[in-house]
């Protein structure tokens, strides 16, 4: 490009999304007079996402704003929580984030999630007929226009994704709602409607029983149930008020 040079500065938290030379303070930039602030941010790697207030020279401004020489921007992160309008609060995981998925599912959040690779248009498709916010660590599929919402999930590790995915957007949490396999909701059950998918020892040591009422899978306090237990208890606590 070659056009009017501004001078912008990307908050830390969103740091890791640019070159190192451009992670402290404001660095120079030059523009080509007619693209947006918004495609200006992405084509420095942020993406749009992640950004929230755009402010030039002291001031809010939107995506769509065109910079002038001399401007200097402030990338700033996104507030939290985060309020997402216009549907109730769901989201949509990809194939990488099967565990975070489940863990979700097990808090009572609506959560759609395919352990095939969708693509990335098939899911930004999906986003927006269903009105789920997209979360992702590909910030390409972050960057289509088509989302309805999307969000970066900055760690691999799982504990971590969860707590940053309920500090940010603040879910409704309804604990032992809905099945961790397919995301529909549960219902109590009786032994007999259960009996085929139980082992003899499970048959003879449990008595109650709750099933999906989309899939039919049961569900009762097993093996690991104290670690899933731990996960609810911390959750409700840190998260839940």
């Amino acid at each position: 490009m070659n056009g009017p040079a501004i001078h912008l500065e990307v908050a830390p938290e969103l740091a890791l999304f640019v070159p190192h030379g451009r992670r402290s303070g404001a660095t120079p930039v030059t523009t080509d007079g007619v693209s947006t602030l918004g495609h200006v941010v992405e084509s420095l790697g942020v993406p749009l996402t992640e950004a929230g207030t755009l402010v030039v020279d002291g001031r809010e401004v939107p995506t769509s704003y065109v910079p002038v020489a001399g401007d200097h921007v402030e990338v700033r992160p996104v507030t939290r929580p985060q309020r997402v309008p216009g549907a109730p609060l769901r989201f949509l995981l990809d194939v990488h984030l099967g565990t975070l998925a489940r863990r979700l599912r097990l808090l009572g959040v609506d959560t759609a999630y395919e352990s095939t690779d969708l693509g990335d248009p098939a899911l930004a498709a999906l986003s927006a007929a269903e009105r789920r916010v997209m979360l992702s660590r590909d910030r390409g599929l972050l960057r289509r226009r088509e989302l309805w919402a999307g969000a970066y999930v900055y760690s691999t590790r799982p504990e971590e994704q969860l707590d940053d995915i309920l500090d940010r957007f603040r879910p409704e949490l309804r604990p032992w709602t809905r099945c961790t396999a397919c995301n529909g909701l549960l219902k109590e059950a009786t032994k007999e409607e259960v009996a085929d998918q139980l082992a003899g020892g499970t048959h003879r040591s449990y008595d109650v029983f709750a099933q999906c009422a989309d899939c039919g899978r049961a569900y009762w306090k097993g093996a690991h149930h104290e670690q899933l237990e731990a996960i609810v208890t911390r959750a409700l606590e840190e998260f839940g008020g």
